[in-house]
């Protein structure tokens, strides 16, 4: 019988590697979770649907791995030090390796390697090493990363 229930549990440590490797780690000002998708939205941070605010108004963001989707209304700044498939913010500035699709904020600098989609902000630099799509900004400069 315990031979059995060793062989139905042989695999789980390989689904589990899986699963550490696909999620990022998350640093909130500070504290870390695991995840795959951050919302910042009416002074509420939610990591993959997990409310996880923290009690001070400044936040920063930094991802460690890749993460599928940052859409931020308030930040101080985000950092992914990993790829990301789409990275939005109302304020603050975003560091990101590769993203596949847009980058957006509307108030803070743009630094990023290559750009799938297109790259938005009013009041911010942005710079890039490739950006398939356009490039807008009202106030600032563009610069193409080497």
């Amino acid at each position: 019988m315990i031979k059995d229930f060793d062989k139905m549990f042989e695999g789980f440590d390989k689904v589990f590697n899986k699963i550490d490797d696909i999620m990022a780690s998350i640093n909130i000002n500070g504290k870390e979770y695991g995840g795959t998708s951050i919302v910042v939205r009416n002074n509420k941070i939610t990591v993959n649907g997990v409310d996880v605010t923290p009690d001070s108004k400044q936040v920063n963001i930094v991802v460690t791995g890749d993460i599928e989707t940052l859409n931020a209304d308030y930040c101080d700044k985000i950092t992914v030090n990993g790829n990301a498939k789409e990275v939005q913010a109302t304020s603050g500035d975003i560091e990101c390796r590769d993203v596949q699709g847009d980058v957006r904020t509307t108030s803070g600098d743009i630094e990023c390697g290559n750009i799938g989609g297109g790259v938005q902000t009013v009041s911010g630099d942005v710079k890039a090493e490739n950006i398939t799509g356009n490039v807008k900004t009202v106030s600032g400069d563009i610069k193409h990363r080497k």
